[in-house]
């Protein structure tokens, strides 16, 4: 009998707290736009708390929100899409549904510039660009890539930077902690994980961390990350690298 008292304080108390903080579950049902048919295996992602979750095969959700927080959709083939959360989507918790366009692709015509190679190893290696980047690691990931030298050191990296957008990373996030939590806790959630892995197209990096996509590709470069590195690596690599090179440039500032 005392345990199930304490386990029915516990358990209201952790009601209490959630109830306190404004958080509760809703849910929702996501469909194709043109057929109104469920979509399912779509990502749904708390840009707020940086927590997230997938569609069943009905196309239902359900995750933690609260009022005026933003839900981020996303699915390969349709237009992401960001939905604020009303004070009506949280009372009713239910109901809600969300429609996703699929995309119009044009199919463009592409180069692809050849060697003119002679059949002799020692000539033709000298013919093909070879990538000079300097290979460093990143966390949870096989490999990425920085340019130039051959420190490992991040610090040395920024240091280096003729120009530095990381600058513009520090003053966008800098008096901001909840974006600056993104950037901690984007690893913590196994769905936003594997949501940021499996995608190249930075737009699901651009709505957690609320800049423009051009916007990161001048913020690694500032932080000497190769162009390889920078136009190959997925999402996941990015939000990683994009940490790594924020957390060193906080102890740059510290230790100036």
């Amino acid at each position: 009998m005392k345990y199930f008292v304490v386990f029915l304080f516990a358990l209201f108390s952790v009601t209490a707290i959630a109830q306190e903080k404004g958080y509760t579950k809703i849910s929702g049902v996501v469909v194709n736009e043109s057929n109104l048919l469920p979509k399912a295996d779509v990502n749904v992602i708390n840009l707020n708390t940086v927590k997230g979750t997938t569609t069943n095969g009905m196309g239902e959700f359900e995750i933690e929100a609260k009022v005026n927080d933003t839900l981020h959709f996303s699915y390969i083939g349709f237009q992401s899409i960001k939905i604020r959360v009303s004070s009506d989507w949280v009372k009713n918790k239910t109901g809600f549904k969300v429609k996703l366009t699929e995309k119009a692709f044009a199919i463009e015509e592409v180069f692809i510039p050849r060697y003119m190679l002679t059949g002799y190893l020692e000539v033709d290696t000298k013919l093909i660009a070879l990538n000079e980047a300097h290979r460093y690691s990143i966390s949870g990931l096989p490999y990425g890539y920085e340019s130039g030298g051959n420190s490992s050191s991040q610090v040395k990296k920024v240091l280096g930077a003729l120009s530095n957008p990381a600058d513009a990373l520090y003053n966008a996030f800098g008096k901001k902690g909840k974006e600056m939590r993104k950037l901690r806790e984007f690893k913590k959630d196994e769905t936003v994980r594997n949501v940021l892995a499996s995608k190249y197209d930075r737009e699901t990096v651009s709505a957690l961390l609320g800049i423009d996509k051009k916007d990161i590709k001048d913020i690694l470069k500032g932080c000497s990350y190769s162009d390889t590195f920078i136009e190959t690596a997925n999402d996941l690599q990015i939000m990683d690298a994009i940490k790594g090179c924020y957390e060193d440039y906080k102890l740059l500032k510290k230790n100036k």
